[in-house]
Parts: C-alpha cells; sequence; structure tokens
C-alpha cells in the first residue's frame, strides 16, 4: 500500500485540477486531512495550485513509475528480477542491505519514488528530484568474495550507458570509477557495496542513479555540474521505461561478470572514457596521492595514470580535472 501523500500524488500526477471532495473520498480523509497532504507534497518540492471551487492540481504533471507497465516490462527482458518500488526511504541501498542480511533472494530489486538520503560513494550525497530521477538497487550474489570483483562499478556503468544508448540519449561517457557523464556534466552515478566471505560467496548492492529530468531548483541543490536524460534526448522515455531498460541491460552485464570478471567490458569502457589523457589529481580519504594523465584502466579496472614517475595504478580514490 502505498502512503497517504504518494496516494495523493498518484490521483494529481495528470496535472488537471480535482475537486476537494473527490480527493477527500477516494482517500479517505477529511479536508482538513487533504490540506496536511497537500503541506506534505509541498516539502517535497513540488507545487500545488489551487483555486476556488475547481480543487487542486500539480504546477506540472508527474512523471511517477507506471506499476502494471514495469511488472510487465521486467516479466518480458529478465524474469531472474523480482522488484518492488516503494514510496519513500532514506537510501534505496541501506534498505535492500539490511534485506540482503536478512535473507533476500539473487536479483532482488529495490526502486523508490522518493529518496530522501541517497548516498554516493565516499559518503557523497545524492539529490534525488520526485518524478524527476531515477534510484535503485540490485542485491546480486556472488561465488567469488568482494576482492574478485575489481571493475564491477566500471562495468555496471557500460551496461547503463548502453541502456541510455538504445533509449536515444546522445553521447553518454563514463568517468573513473563510477559515473555516468554527458558534456563533461554528471548524468548519474554508481554505488557498489559487497559483503561476505573473504574468499566468497559475496552479496553485492549495485546501487544506480541517473537524473532523467532536472529543473533548475534541483540542479542548484546539487551543486556540481550535472546535467539529465532530457538534455540529451529528442523525445525523453518515462521514468518507468528508462528502469526497464537499464535493468535489462545491467542484470546482462552482472551475470557475465560473474563469469568472466570485467575484461569483456574493458574495450567499450575506454571507447567511452570522458576523461582520457587529461591531466588529473587523485585523491584518497582526502588527501591528494598523485598527479598525472590519465591513460585508461587496467583488466581489472585499475586507473592507469601517467606521472613523474610513470604509469601508476590505482585501485581506488577521486579523480578531479586539473589545468593542463
Amino acid at each position: 500500500m502505498g502512503t497517504p501523500p504518494f496516494s495523493l500524488l498518484r490521483l494529481l500526477a495528470d496535472g488537471r485540477f480535482h475537486s476537494r471532495e473527490r480527493l477527500s473520498r477516494a482517500l479517505g480523509f477529511s479536508r482538513g486531512g487533504l490540506r496536511n497532504l497537500i503541506r506534505g507534497i509541498e516539502a517535497l518540492g513540488l507545487r500545488v495550485v489551487k483555486a476556488r471551487g475547481r480543487g487542486y492540481r500539480l504546477a506540472e504533471a508527474l512523471d511517477l513509475f507506471e506499476m502494471d507497465a514495469l511488472a510487465a516490462g521486467l516479466k518480458k527482458v529478465s524474469p531472474e528480477l523480482c522488484i518492488e518500488v516503494l514510496d519513500e526511504c532514506q537510501s534505496t541501498n541501506s534498505v535492500l542491505a539490511e534485506r540482503a542480511a536478512a535473507g533476500a533472494p539473487h536479483g532482488t530489486v529495490l526502486a523508490c519514488e522518493h529518496q530522501s538520503a541517497g548516498r554516493g560513494r565516499r559518503g557523497h550525497s545524492w539529490v534525488s528530484v520526485v518524478g524527476g530521477s531515477l534510484a535503485f538497487s540490485i542485491l546480486w550474489r556472488f561465488p567469488r568474495g568482494a576482492g574478485a570483483l575489481g571493475g564491477l562499478s566500471l562495468a555496471v556503468a557500460v551496461g547503463a550507458a548502453k541502456a541510455l544508448d538504445r533509449l536515444g540519449t546522445q553521447g553518454v561517457a563514463v568517468k573513473w570509477p563510477n559515473d555516468l557523464y554527458c558534456e563533461e556534466h554528471k548524468l548519474g552515478g554508481i554505488l557498489i557495496e559487497s559483503s561476505g566471505a573473504v574468499p566468497g560467496p559475496s552479496a553485492v548492492i549495485v546501487g544506480v542513479g541517473i537524473n532523467v529530468r532536472l529543473g533548475a531548483q534541483a540542479l542548484d541543490r546539487i551543486g556540481t555540474p550535472a546535467t539529465d536524460i532530457a538534455s540529451h534526448s529528442v523525445a525523453v522515455p518515462s521514468r518507468t521505461t528508462v528502469l526497464v531498460a537499464a535493468l535489462e541491460s545491467i542484470a546482462g552485464v552482472l551475470a557475465q561478470f560473474s563469469r568472466e570478471g570485467f575484461a569483456p567490458f574493458r574495450e567499450e569502457w575506454l571507447q567511452r572514457h570522458a576523461w582520457k589523457g587529461r591531466r588529473v589529481a587523485l585523491s584518497q580519504a582526502g588527501r591528494r596521492v598523485a598527479e598525472g594523465k590519465v591513460v585508461g584502466v587496467a583488466e581489472d579496472g585499475a586507473l592507469l595514470l601517467a606521472s613523474v614517475g610513470g604509469i601508476e595504478c590505482f585501485h581506488s580514490g577521486e579523480l578531479s580535472l586539473r589545468p593542463g
């Protein structure tokens, strides 16, 4: 069952006026209770228009998940996956990690309409927009330990980029170790979290965030240069369509990665490499540890950096562009 604010949002998602009486009757709330739900919706950053004698409508129609289309699409493209969509949660990765520890099956997918405290790598936050962002996580169980999963985030990025290509998003590139880019702006990100014994098996939570349609207010909140599918597509697909396509592609990547590792994905990753040959600084734990030109990545996904000391190899860190 949906939460009351999102039950109301689904009624208002078409952007048309709905009378107070109809909304109160459909939701089983008094007019005072309905006003409280409206305030809850506005707290999500959405604008509700009120007109005497006409009722309420959203200032703009809202692209919420179409549950029947989502179920039908996944059944057709990847019967291995089982999905649940939450109205709200702090982080799909965190919730799915708890379920994984309690024995959730391989292939469990958790998506969310509103992720209130999304996480990126190394404690960075991920800003989500109701109806404008995609946030989902996949539980994948590997026979090997986490130490044998080098390059997994890069392989997932290739899978996500290919899905967006097929949907008509133009110029999707990848940035080491976990980002999707378009024209020097961040389009999406991947967060890999694993648990299990060192030799294996391991349970991996693959978290994916993709910007579908961001407004100016969301871009201001994000702060760093960001973009969305809408800015790089002739026709903007629905969030449901993007989710189905991304899950189909990423599930195929995860299955192949389980058998063959990162090596089969390396060449395409290099072809999509956003910062190839660029001068960068590499930081670890907030401290700069190297500077040089990006050469590429090794067969295990490690970054290859040309510095004054020669070609250096790094398995973790954060990159930032440098002049030159």
